[in-house]
């Protein structure tokens, strides 16, 4: 029961940090959504870091991994938000400007969840894994 209140919760906390980034940098649909690249980049560096570092220390209970991972994070990068991007500046006819923010939404996020992981096992004091073994049970 804790793990789904901590996700309840953290999805409130990310949903508001979202709102509060398309307020702060509002877009119209056929521009360049910067908003959703920006909190999509973050939440990649964060995750990584996350992932690659304080969760693979054992006293981190899971209800904690479940609230900010899936919870907070998950609420505040959302996959159906670069969808929605993608749909809105192709159809205003900015194709080249949809081809490009997909491109650096999939390089930049990929990147930047590797020097998350790469961060986070320096500060963790381990080496980078090969390979996360734990079928997603540190999300």
């Amino acid at each position: 029961m804790r793990i789904y209140l901590a996700v309840a919760l953290g999805g409130l906390v990310g949903t508001g940090l979202r709102l509060a980034w398309d307020l702060t940098l509002p877009h119209a649909d056929d521009e360049f959504p910067l908003s959703t690249l920006i909190v999509n980049l973050v939440g990649a560096l964060l995750l990584g870091w996350l992932v690659g570092g304080l969760w693979t220390w054992p006293k981190i209970p899971s209800w904690i991994r479940a609230g900010v991972g899936s919870g907070m994070l998950g609420s505040f990068t959302t996959m159906s938000a670069v969808m929605a991007a993608l749909a809105l500046l192709t159809s205003a006819g900015e194709a080249w400007l949809a081809a490009l923010y997909l491109a650096v939404s999939v390089v930049g996020g990929l990147g930047l969840a590797a020097v998350g992981l790469r961060v986070g096992s320096l500060i963790a004091h381990r080496p980078m894994p090969d390979s996360i073994t734990d079928a997603g049970q540190t999300l």
